[in-house]
């Protein structure tokens, strides 16, 4: 009997070095799972970059992805953030077709999702929407008939609920020194 697949979200926090986006990647494409989104930014620490992974997993696999995660270099902690409570969010800019006669229509459609307008052009338009997979997923539906001419998504970003206690001692210890070398190197 196999494990049923689920979306995971991980949260990690790295080192801001070349080559480790790279290492994180392989990581699971070694073990062949699929990474449906990645985000990756700075954070309110210099040194120290954020990614924001999701993956189509078992539980069992998430369990080894997040140990074997903690293993590599640079990692300085990670989180599985599926089970707990956390705000998730992506960004999409969507252009689409434009005619006069349609233009009334779209713009009520783009208010009722809360997106907005960021560019209107003779015969297109580009709308701008953050929420979750779902809200966004929905106004692509609605502005499918309209004619879709161009979109781009960003990777979903997460971030536990209330405040983060870490508890393992070991990233802890990481951090510390990485957040040390940075403050030393800035000065």
């Amino acid at each position: 009997m196999s494990e049923q697949l689920r979306q995971h979200t991980f949260v990690l926090y790295v080192e801001d070095q070349p080559g480790v986006l790279n290492r994180v990647a392989s990581l699971f494409r070694r073990r062949a799972y699929n990474i449906e989104s990645l985000a990756v930014g700075h954070t309110e620490r210099p040194g120290v970059s954020r990614m924001t992974i999701v993956s189509l997993i078992s539980e069992g696999a998430a369990q080894r992805v997040e140990a074997n995660l903690y293993k590599l270099v640079n990692v300085l902690s990670v989180e599985d953030v599926t089970f707990i409570p956390n705000i998730a969010r992506s960004l999409a800019l969507i252009k689409v077709q434009l005619l006069e006669d349609s233009r009334r229509e779209l713009l009520e459609i783009i208010g009722v999702f809360r997106a907005r307008v960021v560019d209107l052009g003779p015969d297109s338009l580009i709308s701008e929407i953050t929420g979750t997979e779902d809200k966004i997923q929905a106004l692509v539906e609605v502005l499918r008939p309209f004619g879709i001419l161009e979109m781009v998504r960003t990777g979903q970003v997460a971030m536990s609920r209330g405040v983060k206690r870490l508890t393992n001692e070991d990233s802890r210890t990481r951090e510390t020194l990485v957040l040390e070398q940075a403050a030393s190197q800035s000065v």
